[in-house]
């Protein structure tokens, strides 16, 4: 390799690693050790079980306490209990709010609320037309179901916020994990369209950008992620990224055996479009009514091919010319 080059190449004689370390696409089962951690700890990671979220939105508080976000204020909707709506520059942990009508109430499975006043369903839960109060469906449930999920960042395998960020202030710890430092962040948002999953975000005052570190100080002391102490359902669970696989994996074949068919995992999968997340989710409905891409893909995927297109036309083009200038001179 010449001196200066900080491109390498993959051990298994495939696709170049850029600078982070981080490999485009492809299998990258030890995200640590390309990117320099050759005697990294197990990497970890976030399941989310959002059959057991209560809403109660403890994560949030106890991420911007522990690592001191700025608080954003209320904004509610209108047609949501949620008052934080996303991810973003001062949201690092945010917990969804996913009002659903059920088909005995004369909606579809994972529908939206578009048009349905929640607040007034929500206040005739189980209150008959002549205003007494009556008993739920025989199965017991409503006509209301509220799906809730705390969302973060993914911490990707194939992370592309990495590759396009000039500057290193983004790198891969040897947790695994994905962090921004924000005194070498330059402000110039490369990495926020970069984002399959649209979580970075930059903060209107100084155009940095700021996301879930995976309370990366409190790793380093033996400490689990704030969200996670705080989560009193054990919704939110960290650990090694392959003991947690196993049990999600666990959880869905129980909740499938209570007759919970809809039951599903999303990110975990290291053969998904972004090798697998070190931060996944079992959910009870289709990925979109949550909010999250169905079929994710790291959008630096496809660069080695564009620029070898792009090279193969600028050598088409100076073939060309040369050929040109030269039958002009005979």
């Amino acid at each position: 390799m010449a001196e200066g080059d900080t491109t390498a190449v993959n051990a298994t004689g495939g696709e170049p690693v850029p600078p982070s370390g981080n490999l485009l696409s492809g299998p990258q089962p030890n995200v640590a050790g390309a990117a320099g951690y050759p005697d990294a700890p197990p990497r970890v990671g976030f399941f989310t079980d959002t059959s057991v979220c209560i809403g109660c939105k403890a994560c949030e508080v106890a991420c911007k306490e522990w690592n001191a976000v700025p608080e954003d204020g209320l904004e509610l909707t209108g047609m949501s209990y949620d008052n934080t709506q996303g991810l973003g520059a001062d949201t690092w942990r945010h917990v969804a709010f996913i009002e659903q009508r059920l088909p005995e109430a004369g909606g579809e499975p994972g529908g939206g609320h578009e048009g349905f006043d929640v607040f007034e369903a929500a206040r005739n839960l189980g209150t008959s037309p002549d205003g007494a109060i009556s008993p739920v469906s025989p199965d017991g449930r409503t006509e209301l179901r509220w799906l809730m999920s705390s969302d973060v960042c993914k911490h990707c395998t194939h992370a592309a916020c990495l590759d396009v960020c000039p500057t290193g202030a983004l790198f891969r710890t040897e947790f695994g994990t994905v962090v921004v430092q924000e005194d070498v962040c330059n402000g110039c948002g490369y990495c926020v369209p970069a984002c399959p999953y649209g979580v970075i975000d930059q903060r209107k005052e100084d155009g940095r950008v700021w996301k879930c570190t995976l309370c990366y100080d409190r790793l380093g002391v033996g400490m689990e992620p704030a969200c996670a102490k705080s989560c009193p359902t054990d919704s939110i669970q960290f650990g090694p990224l392959e003991e947690l696989r196993e049990r999600a994996a666990a959880r869905v074949a129980q909740l499938h055996a209570a007759g919970v068919t809809d039951a599903r995992l999303y990110g975990e999968s290291p053969h998904d479009g972004v090798g697998g997340d070190g931060a996944f989710f079992l959910l009870l409905d289709e990925p979109e009514v949550y909010g999250l891409p169905p079929d994710p893909v790291v959008t630096t995927r496809d660069l080695p091919a564009m620029w070898r297109h792009a090279a193969m036309a600028a050598v088409s083009l100076a073939t060309l010319g040369a050929a040109s200038f030269a039958g002009r001179r005979r």
